[in-house]
């Protein structure tokens, strides 16, 4: 009688084989975009590199650096803040301070060229203050600009640095603060030579993503007047047809992904971190008095307001003076349901293949699987666009072959299958968002003992009904979590949608995208503010989970 380990691997493989058939899939669009920049040709790539990437590359490099010093300080500072000091609102600050994600970087330069265009409601109340009439006599500086653009996007991306630095710093043992407190040092001395020297990786991990979502950019840097390379790799495609340009440049802002990872990891190489689980807790907060504690609420409240209170304050009023004179018009109604249809589809696929990478994992925890996992993984390291771009040059491949073998051998012209139904955009919402669902569901698993497996393999049980019995009823809350996070994502993502979204066919992100690029702001109000809406969901989550945690 054969043993239960060969059984097991011999069941398992079937999980296997469908793990790295995943894989390969997202796999699929970076091979196809470095295919297409080989077959470019050389007097083509002289002319980017000479005339398009120079520039691009440098306003690019210039915005990173200007977002990533802003998220880093705004991050890390309000996390102290909320973390080692105890003033009044903290307790409602800290979840408070989350809520900026719940606003796209393209819905945040729409509210702000709204509220500051010459003629909009924040200058005219200035002039009408100073005592003057027109523009002509007094405006202020135009916000489309590279400094516009760095506050605009530190504004809705710190968060990313904050979640992890507070977590960092709740977690820190409390003694070691206790020892530099009888070594005479002070809660500012603490900050700079205990607190922020541990928390390295968190604001190193924090800002990275940060710069991923500034590179990952298209609407907030084309409004803003930001040539950044994602705008050049769209306008190369869209405005110049140039398919081979835009592989080429989407290759370099792949390269520079790679090394913004690397360079994180190379930063922290020698670092290492101990402390003691037993006797690890929390700093005991400093009460502040007098001025410091308004001070310190005012300086946490600020981008608050400033990221996410006025631009949502905006869009409901905005959002509210549109219903009341024209009503939801037909046309909206199509583009929410486009969005909700497309966003649930993508949303199960994500899920059922996160499920079956991380139950793959579980089942072979070996090197090689491993790897695998980490491939599948891929796909939300790389900007929307390059992604986008290279699931349209598989697709419009695959879709040609179908229509050539279509044509010979039926006689008929299907068109473009893939492209045309939509399922090309399902693939790069998959091959996008798949390292969320890996990531919940892979948390999840771990929570469930080993045990429970071998004990309900001598009870008969298979894998797949150990899966449906035991594994989905306890990870439910981990699976439904990362549900949430990538419905959210979906309905959020903008520069996939441009690209390979079928002709007439919108959603509320391309919507509001269009609409904004005309600069008929009114009309996507109610657009952004249900996005907005629907981002406050995995803030909530987020802020719950924070506050068990804490």
């Amino acid at each position: 009688m054969p043993s239960p380990a060969p059984i097991l691997r011999l069941r398992g493989g079937s999980w296997a084989m469908a793990s790295l058939l995943i894989a390969a899939l997202v796999l699929v669009p970076v091979l196809a975009l470095a295919w297409q920049a080989v077959q470019g040709s050389e007097g083509l790539w002289s002319h980017l590199a000479r005339h398009v990437l120079p520039h691009a590359l440098g306003q690019t490099v210039i915005l990173m650096a200007g977002v990533g010093f802003l998220t880093a300080t705004i991050g890390t500072g309000v996390a102290w803040l909320v973390t080692a000091y105890d003033f009044p609102g903290r307790r409602s600050l800290e979840w408070a301070l989350l809520l900026p994600l719940a606003v796209p970087t393209y819905i945040i330069a729409y509210v702000y060229l709204d509220m500051l265009h010459p003629l909009g409601p924040f200058q005219s109340a200035v002039r009408a203050v100073l005592g003057f009439e027109s523009p002509r006599e007094f405006r202020l500086p135009d916000i489309r600009s590279m400094t516009g653009a760095i506050l605009l996007l530190g504004l809705v991306l710190y968060p990313y640095v904050y979640l992890p630095v507070r977590a960092m710093f709740m977690t820190q043992a409390a003694n070691l603060v206790e020892v530099a407190h009888t070594l005479g040092t002070t809660r500012r001395q603490i900050l700079w030579r205990v607190a922020l020297p541990l928390a390295r990786p968190a604001i190193a991990v924090g800002t990275s993503l940060a710069l991923m979502e500034t590179l990952n950019d298209i609407g907030a840097s084309e409004f803003l007047g930001v040539r950044s390379l994602t705008i050049s790799v769209y306008t190369t495609w869209v405005t110049r047809s140039d398919l081979a340009g835009a592989a080429q440049i989407a290759l370099a802002m792949l390269l520079l992904v790679v090394a913004l990872v690397s360079l994180e990891r190379w930063a922290r190489r020698k670092q290492r971190y101990s402390v003691t689980a037993q006797r690890a807790r929390s700093m005991a907060r400093q009460p502040l008095k007098g001025a410091a504690r308004w001070m310190a609420f005012c300086i946490c409240l600020l981008p608050v307001v400033l990221g996410f209170i006025l631009p949502a304050v905006h869009l409901a009023t905005e959002a509210w003076e549109r219903f009341q004179f024209a009503g939801l018009s037909a046309r909206l109604l199509a583009e929410a349901r486009n969005t909700f249809v497309l966003s649930a589809l993508a949303t199960a696929a994500v899920l059922a293949c996160g499920l079956v990478v991380a139950y793959a994992a579980r089942l072979f925890p070996q090197r090689g699987m491993q790897v695998v996992h980490r491939v599948a993984s891929l796909g939300y390291a790389m900007p929307g666009t390059i992604l986008a771009l290279g699931v349209l040059i598989a697709a419009g491949g695959l879709d040609r072959w179908i229509g050539h073998v279509a044509r010979d051998m039926l006689g008929v012209d299907p068109g473009l299958l893939l492209i045309g139904s939509g399922l090309a955009l399902g693939y790069a919402y998959l091959a996008r968002f798949l390292a969320i669902s890996i990531g919940s569901v892979e948390a999840g698993l771990t929570r469930i003992p080993r045990s429970y497996d071998h004990s309900a393999r001598t009870l008969g049980h298979g894998i797949g009904s150990t899966l449906r019995h035991i594994h989905l009823p306890l990870s439910r809350a981990a699976v439904a979590a990362a549900g949430l996070l990538v419905f959210v994502d979906c309905m959020k993502e903008l520069s996939a949608t441009l690209l390979l979204r079928p002709l007439n066919f919108e959603t509320l992100a391309t919507h509001l995208y269009g609409e904004a690029a005309r600069g008929t702001y009114e009309e996507a109000a109610v657009a952004a503010l249900a996005i907005v809406v629907v981002g406050i969901l995995p803030v909530i989550l987020l802020a719950r989970v924070g506050r068990s945690n804490g």
